[in-house]
């Protein structure tokens, strides 16, 4: 929140202006209420896709450090039956250190739905929607560091700063509520990557994440930043102010030409003056019913936490945010301790997922939302001491579902204990690249041109995965 501005205080440009007025967040957004007739559009106003969109919205569930695909989604009989043999391949680069023989699951796999798609017993909520998720068997990335490859997951680029998907995406279509953020990010971590992984980079500042709160908040104490007004300031010396700020900021751009810099930070100021009202109540989920807190799980300490995010991005899709994300913070990367880590770390969100999906459904918002669930890499199938895995990035499992998809599939494969994919693989520039054109986007047409060149989210690559849709 700014401060009281000093009159007595030299103010020689607008960006000293911004920075010693005392009008607040709320004071400069009324300016642009009171003077709407200028023709400029703004930068989130919600734009036409390239083509007809499948899904209007994306919710991403993001598990930080990588859950085992053999324990979760990638039933593996022959780890069962090769349990403590060595793999009979090579193994890829080490990682993190030295692998032994192969590691059967601790966890239970059985069938599940009309599609009869495998599900550890880690998820048994979850599993109660297999027909309406699309299981990507054949995941694999670039990169076996949580950093580089969280960013590869959420930019596109494992080894350069890059605007973020939900960047691209607000870039590509704005939102369709003007009174909130286009992109918002909820308990993002504040390691391997921080905000690169939902910054705006080179693309306009107006795209960048909101984030509401971070990983070492709890999600019921974590709120929008920075929309309270200041307070003991009147109406009429807000005005004086106001028309004062507008009057240099048209001299120095007479002067100067556009601030482009300058011109986002007044967007967000105005629209953190718009979430004065719409935020409070969206973030008070008191009204929601008994039944509603409890399906999410608020009603349980381990599942609170992120039954609050979930439920937070159900009322944030329906008021037309872009791309929404909720971040199981850094608790999957068990390296040991698998069977204990990922048996609570499963407990905690399994729950609030499987809520997610029913509220979702039941709403009519499953059909134009994507979900999209997963972590930056997967677990290798062979031992760490004797109950972790190391990274793996060359095989893996993540899920979609709603938005356009086919339901109760499982698409691509790895080999027969889990390490490499092997069938219909899914790389990460092809899954962005179907998440833009499930959104309606070109993802070869969405560009922005910097340094001399068309960048774009998935820079020179990206195959859509068109078997994946309904």
């Amino acid at each position: 929140m700014a401060q009281f501005c000093n009159r007595s205080t030299p103010v020689s440009n607008r960006r000293d202006m911004l920075r010693l007025s005392s009008i607040g967040f709320g004071s400069l957004a009324l300016s642009s209420l009171l003077h709407a007739e200028a023709p400029t559009q703004h930068p989130l106003a919600s734009r036409e896709p390239h083509f007809t969109a499948r899904a209007k919205r994306i919710i991403f569930l993001f598990m930080h450090g990588g859950p085992s695909q053999v324990d979760t989604f990638d039933y593996k009989p022959a780890l069962i039956r090769d349990h403590g043999k060595p793999l009979p391949f090579p193994k890829p680069r080490i990682v993190s250190g030295a692998t032994g023989n192969l590691l059967r699951s601790p966890f239970k796999f059985s069938q599940h739905g009309d599609s009869g798609a495998w599900v550890s017993d880690l998820f048994p909520h979850i599993a109660e929607h297999v027909d309406d998720l699309c299981i990507i068997n054949g995941m694999h990335g670039s990169n076996s560091r949580h950093g580089a490859a969280l960013l590869e997951l959420t930019t596109g680029s494992d080894t350069f700063i890059r605007p973020s998907m939900g960047s691209w995406i607000t870039y590509g279509l704005g939102t369709e509520n003007q009174d909130l953020p286009g992109y918002i990010t909820m308990c993002p971590t504040l390691t391997h990557g921080g905000t690169n992984a939902y910054g705006s980079a080179f693309l306009p500042a107006d795209y960048q994440g909101t984030p509401i709160g971070n990983a070492s908040i709890p999600s019921d104490q974590a709120k929008i930043p920075f929309i309270e007004n200041s307070t003991g300031t009147s109406a009429n010396l807000q005005r004086i102010e106001l028309d004062f700020i507008r009057e240099m900021n048209q001299r120095k751009l007479e002067q100067a030409g556009p601030d482009s810099s300058l011109e986002a930070r007044i967007n967000s100021f105005e629209l953190a003056f718009r979430m004065q009202t719409a935020a409070p109540e969206l973030q008070n989920v008191d009204g929601e019913t008994a039944a509603t807190r409890q399906m999410y799980g608020l009603d349980d300490p381990k599942t609170k936490n992120f039954g609050q995010q979930c439920l937070m991005a159900r009322r944030f899709a329906e008021r037309g945010v872009r791309f929404v994300q909720c971040t199981h913070s850094y608790k999957w990367d068990q390296h040991g301790g698998l069977k204990n880590g990922h048996t609570t770390n499963a407990f905690e969100v399994d729950k609030p997922i499987a809520a997610l999906l029913k509220d979702l459904k039941q709403r009519g918002l499953l059909n134009d939302t994507l979900v999209l669930w997963g972590g930056e890499f997967g677990r290798t199938p062979v031992a760490q001491g004797n109950d972790g895995r190391d990274h793996n990035p060359h095989g893996y499992t993540m899920w979609m579902a709603g938005g356009g998809l086919r339901g109760g599939i499982r698409f691509g494969a790895t080999d027969e204990y889990g390490y490499f994919s092997i069938e219909n693989k899914v790389h990460l520039h092809d899954l962005h690249a179907t998440i833009l054109h499930l959104l309606g986007l070109n993802h070869e047409k969405l560009t922005y041109r910097y340094a001399g060149r068309d960048f774009r989210l998935t820079d020179v690559h990206g195959r859509v995965v068109r078997e994946l849709f309904a």
